[in-house]
């Protein structure tokens, strides 16, 4: 009996071990064949997952004596006026010494330039302190080069912390209103801050710069409002890759963008619609229409890629067998008036396409690609909104005579608004800047003709090094998707809910 509740117990774990078991050694018999020339050990593997874990912990580290120091400025208080006193001069010292730090990050990634003068030292003082421990452990021989900057690290770490808990030690809780909401938001503030708002005021310095191959990107370039203007002007009247215009890819973007979108919201619709009724196997079909969803885009573009193939493709393949379907059928009604010429029309019009060769097919087969991908997100958005709309109000209109047609468009359109809104405007924001389906299907070409905007900003940046360009080009870019945005939400009532 006793074995039996254990294994009652255990079975999900027993059976999870056994299928990573199984996947290990599975993975292991079909990649073993051709390891060879592999340099993958369990040393390098064991370094690597080092290397990682240290940097974890040091993230992690980080934000957990940022989040204690918080604390304790919203729910410790001092226990007397020398407590006081105390505890100010070390928030106040942490607070500098984690400013100097942050300057000095941005410094050196030439965000901003200090210069050689007193602001430079003081803010450099705690990188340089930090440094110079690190010398002295290796040199008294306590820390290796490899293990000194970790050891030096935990060091200051634990200082902090002894600091902190000075601080803990004279003071007693209290009670704070806001301070839970501010600990709570302040890991995501300092991730929005690092990456975003730093990369973002970045790029309009570099906008504004005439960075590039021949000044080794940042380290020698010059910054002024007569570079940026000088980017802008080339931006809208020069080659914003090899010979693509600015308005030609311009154009080529927006077509691109409202067909897929359309298509989207069109077909995810419908989908969803059927999706929403009563029917078998409904739980099946919801699996089936999330694949596309869920494959990773790079393998589904190269996927596709393989299958727009002039030769071996399968689009050319099933179009190649119709187009010889289309030709039996013409020849044995070519007697039959008007039926004959009109399937010998279509055994001329049908067949397989050059779809990397010709700039149409080639922009026809990408538009393609993106919208199977990009259907099974709207239809999951546009279900869920469904599911939420309650059936009275269709019994209700039913009651009064209402069409099919004059449900959707009174009750299930009005009411989508507050889903459709946000998933729209993603959508074009998504599909405006959707590189890895240019790139990895077509590359932008034939001679530029399927590139849209951050493809060419790719090109600019990776291939013609016009690093100042492309930061401005990217500035435009966000520029016109802000304004759609705005201008989207205005004229769609898009903040407001469904029953205003």
């Amino acid at each position: 009996m006793e074995n039996d509740n254990f294994l009652k117990r255990n079975l999900s774990t027993i059976l999870w071990i056994a299928a990573i078991a199984s996947t290990y050694f599975v993975l292991q018999s079909l990649i073993a064949p051709f390891s060879a020339g592999i340099t993958l050990s369990s040393k390098i593997v064991t370094e690597r997952l080092k290397e990682i874990g240290t940097f974890l912990f040091a993230i992690l580290g980080g934000l957990a004596i940022i989040e204690i120091y918080f604390y304790q400025i919203f729910f410790r208080q001092p226990l007397n006026n020398i407590a006081t006193i105390i505890t100010r001069i070390i928030q106040i010292a942490l607070g500098l010494l984690t400013l100097t730090v942050v300057i000095n990050f941005f410094n050196l990634t030439d965000l901003i330039k200090l210069g050689d003068n007193a602001i430079s030292r003081f803010v450099t003082l705690p990188m340089d302190s930090f440094t110079s421990f690190q010398k002295v452990l290796i040199s008294a021989k306590i820390a290796t080069k490899d293990s000194g900057k970790m050891i030096s690290g935990i060091t200051f770490a634990l200082g902090t912390l002894a600091l902190l808990g000075v601080i803990q030690l004279i003071s007693k809780p209290k009670t704070s209103r806001s301070g839970l909401a501010y600990l709570l938001i302040l890991p995501a503030f300092l991730g929005v801050l690092f990456l975003i708002i730093y990369p973002f005021l970045f790029e309009i310095k570099l906008a504004f710069s005439n960075a590039s191959l021949g000044t080794q990107a940042t380290k020698n370039a010059s910054y002024g409002f007569i570079y940026g203007w000088a980017n802008l002007v080339a931006l809208f009247t020069g080659s914003v890759a090899k010979d693509a215009k600015f308005l030609e890819v311009f154009w080529r973007t927006i077509l691109w963008t409202g067909i897929n979108v359309t298509c989207h919201v069109v077909f995810g619709m419908g989908i969803a619609i059927l999706l929403n009724r009563p029917l078998r196997f409904k739980g099946f079909y919801r699996t089936m229409i999330i694949i596309p969803w869920a494959i990773p885009t790079t393998i589904a573009a190269m996927a596709l890629r393989n299958e727009f193939d002039s030769r071996y493709g399968l689009f050319n393949i099933l179009l190649g067998n119709l187009n010889e379907l289309l030709i039996r059928i013409s020849e044995g009604t070519v007697h039959i008036v008007g039926i004959g010429a009109a399937f010998t029309w279509l055994a001329n019009t049908i067949g397989p396409v050059s779809w990397k060769q010709d700039p149409f097919w080639a922009f026809v087969s990408v538009l393609l690609a993106n919208i199977w991908l990009g259907i099974p997100f709207m239809s999951v958005i546009i279900l869920g909104g469904l599911q939420s709309i309650s059936q009275e109000y269709y019994e209700a209109a039913e009651l009064d005579g209402a069409s099919k047609w004059q449900q959707f468009r009174n009750i299930t359109l009005p009411l989508l608004r507050p889903v459709l809104t946000p998933a729209i405007v993603l959508g074009v924001v998504w599909t405006f800047n959707k590189f890895d389906i240019i790139y990895l299907i077509t590359q932008g070409g034939p001679q530029e003709k399927t590139d849209i905007l951050v493809s060419s900003m790719y090109k600019a940046a990776f291939q013609f090094y016009r690093y100042g360009f492309t930061a401005m080009f990217a500035l435009v870019i966000f520029l016109i998707l802000f304004a759609f945005t705005l201008f989207y939400l205005k004229i769609s009532d898009g903040l407001k809910s469904a029953t205003e």
